[in-house]
């Protein structure tokens, strides 16, 4: 786990990620059979990070582990998991392997960045007016849609957010992410909770 350089060190002289990467060590020593790992990554700067999630999938590949991670990096599930379950309030929202989860958001993500302080009502209104826009939300200045053909949709929803004097900062299409899925079954449970 890369602490070969720290093998006299006492454990308090170490980092936050050095203490991480030292959890994941001890857990492994014994070459167990089935794995917890509790957000292992927090806290990692993003080479550690990487070399940890090469070291997580040559423990299942090789060694046959099963691994339980908890994460809220999703792209990390999505890199590692064979199956994902979307946790909300210790209840499972829903599961499956990434590419099924994904494939049930048909069509492609379309976020926005919006500039000022638009009347958000309004802005969610004009972009579901635009045939073929589903699941509009606007979040802290960022409004985000699917759309079966993104590419197209999106000079349609710039002219509609244009002529009600809502001003685009960015905008991007990508296809679905954990991060989609996330939103789409827990998203709106969460903002509820939130205000």
């Amino acid at each position: 786990v890369g602490l070969t350089s720290k093998t006299k060190a006492k454990t308090g002289s170490l980092s936050g990620g050095q203490k991480r990467r030292l959890d994941v060590a001890v857990g492994v020593v014994g070459r167990p059979e089935l794995l917890f790992l509790d957000e292992p990554t927090t806290g990692l700067d993003p080479e550690a990070r990487a070399e940890l999630w090469g070291e997580i999938a040559r423990l299942t590949r090789e060694d046959e582990t099963t691994v339980l991670l908890t994460t809220h990096y999703l792209d990390e599930a999505d890199r590692l998991a064979d199956v994902v379950a979307i946790v909300d309030r210790g209840r499972i929202r829903v599961q499956g392997s990434p590419d099924s989860l994904k494939a049930e958001l048909r069509g492609d993500t379309i976020t926005l960045g919006l500039a000022g302080t638009p009347d958000g009502e309004a802005a969610i209104a004009r972009v579901e007016s635009v045939p073929g826009v589903v699941d509009v939300t606007l979040a802290d200045g960022t409004l985000r849609a699917r759309a079966e053909a993104g590419a197209r949709a999106v000079p349609l929803i710039l002219a509609a957010l244009d002529q009600s004097g809502v001003e685009v900062a960015s905008a991007t299409v990508a296809r679905p992410s954990l991060d989609d899925v996330y939103l789409r079954h827990v998203g709106r449970a969460f903002e509820a909770v939130a205000s």
